[in-house]
């Protein structure tokens, strides 16, 4: 019985990955030109408005809180204290990779407070690609909007940073620590 389980799990996947490959995202509507226009909502239901963030550099992450890489919150959390007159980081909690965020809204904010002290500001748990993608991730992730080239989010902790403008300037991956050198230097630009 386990066995046919298995063989339906393994297929149910592949499935949703040939599904996601053959039906690419289709672009959302009324997708804004800057950053700066996008209000999105925050894990405890409040508005977050990017309007407010002008004149800092902002760094945003998809996040999930059963991935290897989760104790990067704890990096992102160091590097928002050290660098908040600067900077600003969002992160967007997403289910979009091997279902490592099954938590909703409310179980996320306490994760991320009682394990690694979060006070960065928090999306409501998103879409980062596919049909239901976030529309401010379909802005990140395409040159027409982000001025800088087309990308797709390839795993949880892809960081994008952003910088006073609103332009699109570095896309790190998942592996790259949020206190790499890399990231830093870019901050300090």
């Amino acid at each position: 019985m386990m066995h046919l389980y298995n063989q339906i799990k393994q297929m149910t996947l592949a499935s949703f990955f040939l599904f996601s490959f053959l039906f690419p995202a289709k672009e959302p509507k009324n997708i804004p030109s800057s950053i700066y226009d996008f209000t999105i909502t925050s894990l405890e239901g409040k508005e977050i408005h990017f309007s407010a963030f002008k004149g800092k550099k902002i760094l945003i992450v998809n996040t999930a809180s059963k991935c290897g890489f989760t104790p990067q919150y704890k990096e992102l959390e160091m590097l928002y204290e050290q660098y908040k007159e600067q900077l600003v980081i969002v992160g967007f909690p997403a289910n979009n990779f091997l279902f490592q965020e099954p938590k909703g809204n409310t179980e996320i904010a306490e994760f991320c407070q009682r394990n690694y002290g979060v006070s960065f500001p928090m999306s409501e748990k998103v879409s980062v690609k596919g049909k239901d993608i976030a529309p401010i991730y379909y802005w990140l992730t395409h040159k027409k909007y982000n001025g800088l080239e087309n990308s797709k989010v390839k795993w949880n902790f892809q960081k994008y940073l952003l910088d006073e403008n609103g332009k699109l300037i570095a896309i790190f991956n998942s592996k790259t620590s949020p206190l790499s050198e890399d990231i830093i230097k870019a901050i300090n630009q």
